[in-house]
């Protein structure tokens, strides 16, 4: 069955940074588009970054841009957020994700705790 298990989260000051992890098992990983979403607290779920499955072509939430880079090693069935610059409002849960589209269902991690506060 598909796993998407994330690593990586804790407490950084502001300015600081994190790389999230997330280890997929279950289906042919290079063929899928993996995405990081993140629910702030008492917000609605909201994606963050995108990257394809071959190409490696990536997409950023405007908030992000220019600070996170999403990137991912099919060799290894990981994908990677790397997170610089972060800010008090970067703190959520952070969630990988995958969309099969062969059974129309999106599959989600457990989700990693990020806190930015000094």
């Amino acid at each position: 069955q598909v796993q998407l298990v994330e690593s990586g989260g804790g407490l950084v000051q502001p300015g600081g940074s994190l790389k999230l992890s997330c280890a997929a098992s279950g289906f042919i990983f290079s063929s899928y588009a993996m995405s990081w979403y993140r629910q702030p607290p008492g917000k609605e779920r909201e994606l963050v970054a995108r990257i394809s499955g071959v190409g490696g072509r990536t997409n950023y939430a405007d908030s992000v841009k220019g600070r996170f880079t999403i990137s991912r090693d099919n060799a290894k069935n990981t994908v990677y957020l790397q997170m610089n610059t972060l800010k008090p409002e970067d703190t959520a849960v952070y969630y990988c994700n995958v969309y099969r589209s062969v059974v129309a269902r999106d599959y989600w991690g457990q989700g990693t705790q990020v806190t930015v506060s000094s």
